[in-house]
């Protein structure tokens, strides 16, 4: 057995482990050192002042000194003085807004000629929308995409705005895709007409995609001023389908879309036509400068963003160059996961 041992305590001076006051928290030394403890809520009134309220909302005074003088040119005012007076039954009259400009006169350019046969099955291959097919699944999605478009070109009321551009920042992204079913889905309309322009220069593919023979399009009628657009519109046997070929290279084609050419052929194509709707399949905008000479004749563009594939970098640079056009929507392609689980199609019996 051990022999107890007393335990004397430390003498003064020496250092004992358990004599050490206990560290506080990280609160409370938080407290000590900022202090705290100090603060407390400003006290708030029950009840404002009469004299404090005034200054935070002072009477306006519409008293008028006997000494002004009279001058034919009214004084000068604050924009925040006219806040209100356009209600009062007193209020002098003002200068009318001036209106938006109104679009131009002048007869609408009609498309004619022989209409050529689109094969369906060759638009089912590639996984566009059937125009014979019923409902489906890629055709509901696109309606909701053709009815934010044409709210939009509704709302602004313009020429301008019934121009739609289709682009991507990269290329195999679904620009064509997306542009070819939105065409299809824009002719479904009662009573309207859409001109799809193929405008991807290097690489066109809008007219082998249709099983249609390309010709002069586009870009000829932008080099020869004695050309009349509408002659090189091809129709084909979807109501309200139209397209126009891209046309011959030249290898300056962002200068010919820069041209005043340009903005006399694309309001040749909408003058008049307020039931006419005009989509181009552009190149992608960080591969090639059509795109960004192109966002500026549209009221309206469609980038179309890849699902796992297009990045944020990437959008935000192609919105900037696409910046020139003044509604510019994101339109998410390739995706195969919803949240909601929407399948748009398999209410009628036609889910794909």
């Amino acid at each position: 057995m051990n022999k107890p041992t007393n335990i004397e305590p430390p003498k003064d001076g020496a250092k004992d482990e358990s004599a050490k006051p206990k560290r506080g928290s990280l609160l409370e030394r938080a407290s000590g050192t900022f202090g705290f403890d100090k603060l407390a809520p400003a006290a708030v009134p029950d009840k404002l002042d009469s004299d404090k309220a005034k200054k935070f909302a002072p009477r306006r005074t519409t008293e008028t000194p006997a000494s002004a003088p009279t001058s034919a040119e009214p004084p000068r005012r604050r924009a925040s003085d006219w806040i209100g007076e356009a209600t009062a039954p007193d209020a002098a009259p003002t200068a009318a807004t001036p209106a938006a400009p109104a679009e131009p006169d002048g007869p609408a350019v009609s498309f004619s000629g022989a209409k050529r046969e689109i094969v369906r099955s060759l638009l089912r291959e590639q996984g566009l929308i059937d125009p014979d097919g019923g409902a489906s699944m890629l055709l509901e999605e696109f309606r909701i995409v053709k009815r934010q478009v044409l709210a939009s070109a509704k709302a602004a009321g313009t020429q301008h705005a019934r121009r739609v551009l289709v682009c991507s920042p990269h290329p195999n992204e679904g620009k064509t895709f997306c542009a070819l079913n939105l065409a299809i889905a824009l002719a479904g309309e009662r009573d309207m007409e859409v001109l799809l322009i193929d405008a991807d220069f290097g690489k066109p593919s809008i007219m082998a995609k249709l099983g249609l023979d390309a010709g002069k399009g586009f870009m000829d009628v932008l080099a020869d001023p004695s050309a009349h657009v509408e002659d090189y519109v091809v129709g084909t046997d979807i109501p309200g389908l139209f397209v126009l070929p891209a046309g011959q290279r030249t290898g300056r084609d962002s200068e010919y879309l820069a041209s005043e050419r340009t903005w006399s052929v694309l309001n040749r194509l909408t003058r008049g036509a307020p039931n006419r709707v005009i989509v181009f399949d552009s190149p992608p905008a960080l591969a090639a400068t059509p795109a960004a000479e192109l966002a500026k004749h549209v009221g309206q563009a469609l980038l179309v963003a890849r699902a796992d594939m297009t990045g944020r970098a990437a959008l935000e640079d192609a919105i900037d160059l696409l910046s020139a056009c003044p509604d510019i929507k994101l339109l998410l392609n390739d995706a195969t996961f919803s949240p909601s689980g929407r399948k748009f199609g398999t209410y009628y019996g036609y889910g794909e």
